[in-house]
């Protein structure tokens, strides 16, 4: 797998994500939204910012290793949170997220509040893109 992550002195400096991901080798791999479910389908957390962030993060583990990847292959994140939840929560979001990607190089990553995700309980959901060496 070859990706390049970069941040050009020509972009504004970015906290906790990279603002390029230069792909010229390896399988991409797409992960659909990942939600705070369970394996057997029950919602983790309810009302829980924190909790439903750590149970969809063990969601995109999961996901990207049964493409045969880890977390250190992911290159792009997407991530949703409901407008109701308080903006001091991003905190909340990034000590899970630092915990599981190597914040040394970061994925690319956008974060949006909408005004809520399709089941009214969801709080945050995220989808991905990986680059798994083939």
């Amino acid at each position: 797998m070859t990706v390049t992550l970069s941040n050009p002195k020509t972009l504004p400096p970015p906290t906790g994500y990279s603002q390029i991901a230069e792909v010229t080798k390896g399988k991409i791999v797409l992960i659909a939204g990942q939600v705070a479910h369970d394996v057997a389908g029950n919602l983790v957390g309810a009302n829980d910012f924190g909790a439903q962030v750590e149970q969809v993060f063990k969601n995109l583990d999961a996901a990207v290793r049964a493409a045969g990847g880890s977390f250190k292959d992911i290159v792009k994140i997407n991530n949703y949170c409901v407008a109701s939840v308080d903006a001091a929560e991003i905190a909340t979001y990034r000590e899970v997220r630092d915990r599981y990607f190597d914040m040394a190089a970061p994925p690319t990553s956008t974060f949006v509040y909408v005004s809520r995700l399709v089941q009214p309980d969801w709080l945050f959901e995220i989808d991905a893109m990986a680059v798994i060496d083939s």
